[in-house]
């Protein structure tokens, strides 16, 4: 597969590729697959951290396309981590539906980076939905001793089988997908509270992430070195 002048863009702005080996693959159920994978040297040169992603290159009938994914309990110890992929239509999950052990796809490290603020904050507040609940895991992951408050939207019943691993002082509310993601809009802005020393990740559609933020930053007053705002994924 002849890669695309994005590739080429990533490599000249310092992107580091590496081949991933697909070592397990496993439903989570009808809609997801996890698959394991060797990092093939990724986990021993680049540094570690929450809501860390790759690019991943597919074939997409002879022209390379590129897709981005968080990794799922990292292992530097082993140079393993996972991978969740959603099964829609797309040459993402028909590679992951198809993948055996064996399997290799390459991958680039740019542009991924993300710390907490130290000192830490007092409380988390974190929106996301199906597609970045590896990256808000890996948040509750990484501290665990901070009080979060977690609202989660989702599209269908069964993607709350991902699950969210939240601890006793961790507060999570799962939001339907409704109205576009208005829905999850009214819900946040009416449960977020006034910023009070907490610090605000927001990663979901990328209409709804741009709502949610500009509340976040003129309803509650926020500073920006107190929120992080990704869009996910585009509706349209």
């Amino acid at each position: 597969m002849k890669r695309n002048w994005e590739s080429l863009v990533l490599k000249a702005m310092g992107g580091r590729n590496f081949r991933l080996t697909v070592l397990d693959s496993a439903p989570v159920n009808e809609r997801y697959q996890r698959l394991l994978v060797d990092g093939g040297g990724l986990l021993q040169e680049c540094d570690v951290h929450p809501t860390m992603w790759i690019r991943l290159w597919f074939d997409n009938d002879g022209r390379s396309h590129q897709r981005a994914y968080t990794l799922v309990d990292p292992d530097p110890a082993t140079g393993r981590f996972h991978l969740e992929f959603a099964l829609h239509d797309g040459c993402a999950a028909r590679w992951a539906s198809a993948a055996r052990p064996g399997d290799t796809i390459e991958s680039t490290v740019h542009g991924t980076g993300f710390a907490l603020p130290d000192p830490a904050p007092r409380h988390l507040y974190l929106v996301g939905d199906a597609a970045s609940l590896p990256a808000v895991n890996s948040l509750l992951d990484s501290a665990q001793d901070i009080p979060a408050t977690v609202w989660i939207e989702y599209a269908h019943e069964d993607e709350k089988e991902l699950g969210a691993r939240t601890r006793a002082h961790h507060e999570v509310v799962w939001v339907p997908r409704r109205d576009d993601g208005r829905h999850l809009v009214d819900t946040v802005r009416d449960g977020m509270p006034a910023s009070d020393g907490g610090y605000y990740w927001v990663a979901c559609e990328a209409a709804t992430t741009r709502s949610i933020v500009k509340h976040i930053r003129r309803g509650l007053g926020v500073g920006r070195q107190q929120l992080t705002g990704v869009g996910y994924w585009n509706a349209r």
